[in-house]
């Protein structure tokens, strides 16, 4: 029975440990952010993010440093203080004032690197995060971003000016290890899938392969049958606004590539059927987003927020790996009702926070990475507790209880 016992803890512990990591991306025109009309599209801003809480946001149309500083600290820290941003510079192509950055949750990753890469017209952000993961000392996780905004509108002077902006992004796969991770983001502003500029970043010669993975080939502008990968417009009359494009949803401007081993390589993959135009129910050709007759997944208060912050929807995408993600900081275990950790990277000693639950005890469970119980503190009151491990090996442990409803093993790092 006790041999039993301890297969279905251990059952439990790599059920809840080790399964695949889910890492969500969006993209996301934020429309001549700040100044852009209506006032406070900060908080819009927060309020769709809510809904989704993008572990990386990819942005375009950031007007400056002040812009920035508004969307990390009130439309995604506002609620949860989990984000960090990739430090911010000006536009150093071209006379647009406009330019792009990431944010990303700093307890999944560590910002490695960035460069500007410059065109004739905005410059392309290339950012490397790197997971953090169990392994990352040795074998690191990194992730290439770029994020660019291409020339917009018809023609074939725009055509040639959005292609020599691809190709300045093109022409840098020959320096990354040809095993990269690469996402290429962005408004691409393309109309069909046989602009040469497309047709660049998918090019099987470039030394690293680029994949567009929805696959959807055609001629996206102003097509029925796209409705549902449609980015832009979001408002059929945009002059209330005194910015962005109208005429309804009618085009596919916006875009997650990805690196064509991210289709298929369990270390970081793409999850089928994730990939979505944010709030585009399917329904909505020609319309505005609000409109209440495009219901379905999306609700009607996500769609007025999007109508209200910008022409354009988000693209979302969700990626996995089989590697094991160490969280870092506070706040660790934020879906578990009962016990907190301070830190799942520790060296002498692992601080636990237990919530009040009346009079009773509080047995506590320290498991090692083979299900092996090392040991079993039991205390006798709630609040702040500290146990020396500093005699321990290092490697990867579980802390679980069974004196508190709703919880799950936390994992922890003794380095």
């Amino acid at each position: 029975m006790l041999k039993k016992w301890l297969v279905m803890i251990l059952i439990l512990l790599n059920s809840s440990v080790f399964g695949q990591s889910k890492i969500k991306t969006m993209f996301y025109n934020v429309l001549e952010f700040p100044n852009a009309l209506p006032g406070g599209r900060d908080q819009i801003l927060q309020n769709i993010l809510a809904e989704y809480q993008p572990d990386i946001f990819m942005v375009c149309e950031l007007q400056g440093q002040e812009g920035a500083d508004q969307i990390l600290n009130t439309s995604l820290n506002g609620n949860l203080d989990k984000y960090d941003a990739a430090p911010y510079f000006d536009n150093q192509s071209g006379a647009s004032p406009l330019q792009q950055l990431i944010f990303y949750r700093r307890d999944k990753f560590t910002l490695e690197d960035q460069e500007v890469i410059n065109t004739d017209v905005r410059d392309i952000n290339r950012y490397v995060l790197q997971l953090n993961t169990l392994n990352g000392q040795t074998d690191p996780v990194l992730l290439d971003i770029y994020v660019t905004h291409l020339k917009s509108s018809q023609g074939s002077s725009n055509e040639n000016q959005r292609l020599d902006m691809v190709r300045a992004f093109t022409d840098r796969l020959g320096s990354l290890d040809p095993n990269s991770f690469v996402i290429f983001a962005g408004d691409l502003n393309v109309y069909s899938s046989d602009e040469p500029a497309y047709q660049e970043l998918l090019d099987p010669t470039n030394p690293i392969t680029m994949a567009d993975p929805i696959d959807t080939p055609g001629d996206w502008h102003t097509d029925i049958s796209f409705q549902d990968i449609h980015t832009q417009s979001t408002r059929v009359d945009s002059g209330p606004f005194g910015a962005g494009a109208g005429g309804g949803m009618d085009d596919r401007f916006d875009f997650i590539l990805v690196s064509e081993n991210m289709l298929s390589d369990p270390t970081l993959r793409y999850v089928e059927n994730t990939y979505k135009a944010y709030g585009n129910n399917g329904n909505c050709y020609n319309r505005d987003i609000s409109d209440g007759d495009c219901a379905g997944e999306y609700s009607q208060s996500l769609r007025n927020s999007l109508f209200s912050m910008s022409d354009h929807t988000p693209v979302i995408m969700e990626l996995e790996t089989d590697q094991e993600i160490i969280l870092s900081g506070t706040d660790i275990a934020a879906e578990n009702q009962g016990i907190k950790l301070k830190s799942t990277v520790v060296v002498e000693t692992i601080t636990l926070d237990i919530p009040y639950i009346g009079e009773e005890s509080i047995d506590i469970e320290i498991y090692n990475a083979l299900g092996q119980r090392i040991m079993n503190p039991i205390f006798q009151h709630t609040g702040t507790h500290t146990l020396d491990i500093s005699h321990w090996a290092s490697g990867l442990y579980y802390v679980k209880t069974t004196s508190l409803p709703n919880t799950h093993p936390i994992k922890f790092i003794k380095r």
